[in-house]
């Protein structure tokens, strides 16, 4: 079945996103939209615009009754999830099914398993995969004896959690106890799930994905991998591809495991299999899956040529990739930074408000993904991602060279953000080298 009528159920960048490559596929689409963003870029976009509640996400975007409803009332024959809220909701996916919508993205039962921390372990392992030492806890006592088995520190993640949330990590036996009880309520705030899993924490790593392609006709390739080691409390602040430093033996390991997995699960749509990889070993294991497209899809996107949501699209009416793993040409290196209305000289605390002044640099090998100009506000109550700025160039320092420049160039005014920052970050020596791990931005503001 051709989609001709998209119903996309986010907002901000990747709904802006989203709507451009629809407009350059001539689909109709239809935007559900809170009443803060009645008057946003993507309303303008939209062909339509329904709203579905009130600012709180909780009241809207998340949702699932009130957006299936829009979604079949408008005649809508898909729906786009985007990222966050109920990009990898299975219960949202199988309400769309029932109604004859299709979800973009796999199907709702792999959702669900690749969105259980444990049975996603039980599939990896099963599929050969290296995983982290780790297993689920049900009480605190069960938290401490394994803890007290494998060694501090550990690792006490949401079980059926993602995006960085509900991660906490226990330094030793006396920090345990209050670690536990706030990754449980975490856990259950954000994601109404109280599990917990518990793994031994590597202490130098690099977080490494690896994004994959599957049809429904049996054709699964792999994209290359993307390095996202630049993060501060398990949040992404900065991507990168190819990986720097990574040997050609450690990147085909790395990908040849993500095709293992996806294949496993029976993986369909785009994805992405996430590892660490253990420095001082040089191992890597498998972390988990993300069954959407992620916030960093751009940095891939310039490397290989592809539109990644037109891909999706694409799976999602029924028709073949088109190509073979032997077809993928990686080509340069691509970096992205997330530029956020966040006062990072106070704690990184959120800055809503109204932007008097957005101006974005126009460079050759240069992208900027956004939904903001001036006049944007900036509502507290959603992530508070301004734009994605993403630097392309024949090799990793010509990328960083363009990005160095774009970042002096960034006129933002009415809110604080974290562009100064970013551009320390970027001409820092051991960034420029490489050389970066996922503990090195925490030390490095410490």
């Amino acid at each position: 079945m051709r989609v001709r009528r998209l119903f996309i159920a986010n907002r901000g960048e990747i709904a802006v996103r989203i709507l451009r490559t629809c407009a350059e596929l001539g689909l109709d689409t239809v935007l559900g939209a809170s009443l803060a963003d009645r008057e946003s870029l993507a309303a303008e976009l939209a062909d339509r615009v329904v709203v579905i509640g009130p600012p709180h996400p909780s009241d809207s975007y998340l949702k699932v009754p009130t957006i299936v409803a829009a979604a079949v009332g408008t005649g809508c024959d898909a729906l786009h999830p985007g990222y966050g809220f109920l990009s990898e909701n299975p219960t949202l996916a199988s309400a769309l099914t029932d109604h004859g919508v299709v979800f973009v993205g796999p199907p709702a039962e792999t959702l669900a398993l690749a969105g259980d921390k444990v049975r996603a372990r039980a599939v990896a392992i099963d599929a050969g995969l290296p995983v982290v030492p780790g297993r689920e806890v049900s009480t605190f006592a069960d938290a401490r004896a394994f803890s007290e088995g494998e060694g501090y520190p550990v690792l006490v993640k949401a079980a059926g959690g993602g995006g960085g949330r509900g991660i906490k990590l226990a330094v030793d036996a006396a920090s345990l106890e209050s670690v536990f009880a706030l990754a449980r309520a975490e856990a259950a705030a954000a994601f109404g799930d109280e599990r917990l899993y518990i793994e031994r924490f590597v202490r130098a790593a690099r977080h490494i994905e690896v994004q994959v392609a599957a049809d429904a006709h049996g054709t699964m390739v792999h994209l290359g991998e993307r390095d996202c080691s630049t993060q501060r409390r398990y949040q992404k602040v900065i991507e990168e591809t190819p990986a720097p430093r990574l040997s050609q033996q450690l990147r085909d390991s790395l990908c040849e495991a993500a095709l293992a997995f996806a294949r496993a699960i029976s993986y369909r749509n785009i994805g992405t299999v996430e590892f660490v990889v253990d420095v001082e070993t040089g191992e890597f294991y498998f972390l988990e899956m993300n069954c959407r497209i992620q916030v960093e899809h751009p940095v891939t996107e310039l490397v290989c040529g592809l539109d990644l949501v037109a891909l999706q699209l694409r799976i999602a009416s029924g028709e073949p990739l088109g190509f073979e793993q032997a077809d993928v040409r990686l080509d340069g290196h691509a970096i992205e930074c997330r530029l956020l209305a966040e006062d990072s000289e106070h704690d990184f605390r959120p800055s809503p408000g109204r932007l008097d002044r957005f101006v974005m640099p126009e460079f050759p090998g240069f992208r900027v993904d956004s939904h903001c100009r001036a006049g944007t506000v900036i509502p507290p109550y959603y992530d508070s991602l301004l734009a994605k700025l993403i630097a392309h160039g024949p090799e990793r320092d010509d990328a960083l060279a363009t990005m160095t420049s774009a970042l002096a160039d960034v006129e933002v005014a009415g809110v604080k953000t974290n562009r100064a920052l970013l551009a320390r970050l970027v001409a820092d020596s051991r960034f420029k080298s490489g050389n970066v791990t996922t503990n090195w931005l925490e030390q490095a503001l410490a």
